[in-house]
């Protein structure tokens, strides 16, 4: 499978990478599905409860407190995976990387191109104002970070219940549409409206890297079910 993979990389010059949660596993970042991730453990409230837009306007303290100790991994480093895409950035073959993680890793390995439907901890923003802010004005407080201005500084991620941004979601949906090979990867697919722009897909390779079983299998012309970093260093180098 490696080979195959490999030979489909080599002979593709429009490759797009859409991954989750299991491309940042392996530097340590939780997911939230596995036995051991984030909705298996024990809080006050359950963490897809927690990380609602109505909890955080009802109970924003509660809200930062969970959101520091679990959502903000800045000791995290890129893995062997975000390195291997970011060299496949560079030759020219991968076109973009669309992920639904919000860590800012891929950037961090030297990707350019990253759409991130789900935003990002290092950008933060005032409500009133609309300031920006970088990661530092949540790590370097406590309690509710308040802007300058006197607003509620409010990560600039999507919560449940709030939308995606628009244009992040045309270049995604664009980038898939009109790539030739799409690596899906380090991703359940059960999360929509992320999962639906598979859909858009209308190339000729579907390669799926993940651990367990996706409603995506039928579709794929390749199937490896080893760690992703593992695999895409063997393969890209």
């Amino acid at each position: 499978m490696y080979e195959e993979l490999k030979k489909v990389i080599d002979e593709s010059n429009n490759i797009v990478f859409f991954g989750g949660a299991g491309v940042s596993t392996e530097s340590g970042i939780p997911d939230f599905r596995s036995v051991d991730g984030l909705y298996n453990q024990k809080y006050d409230y359950p963490p897809e409860t927690i990380l609602s837009h109505s909890f955080f306007i009802r109970k924003p303290e509660e809200f930062y407190k969970f959101y520091r100790d679990k959502m903000i991994c800045t000791w995290a480093k890129p893995n062997n995976a975000h390195i291997a895409l970011a060299k496949l950035e560079e030759t020219g073959k991968l076109k973009a990387v669309v992920t639904q993680n919000i860590d800012g890793l891929h950037q961090m390995a030297g990707s350019k191109k990253v759409y991130e439907l789900h935003g990002s901890v290092h950008r933060n923003y005032c409500m009133k104002c609309k300031k920006f802010y970088g990661i530092e004005a949540i790590t370097e407080s406590t309690g509710i970070p308040k802007c300058t201005c006197g607003g509620m500084i409010k990560p600039d991620v999507v919560l449940y219940e709030e939308g995606l941004d628009d244009k992040t979601v045309t270049k995604a949906v664009t980038a898939i549409s009109k790539a030739d090979v799409l690596i899906i990867g380090g991703t359940s697919l059960n999360v929509y409206p992320a999962a639906g722009f598979l859909r858009y897909f209308g190339g000729s390779k579907i390669v799926l890297l993940n651990k367990s079983a996706t409603p995506f299998d039928s579709e794929a012309d390749i199937i490896i079910r080893d760690p992703i970093g593992q695999v895409l260093k063997e393969v890209v180098g």
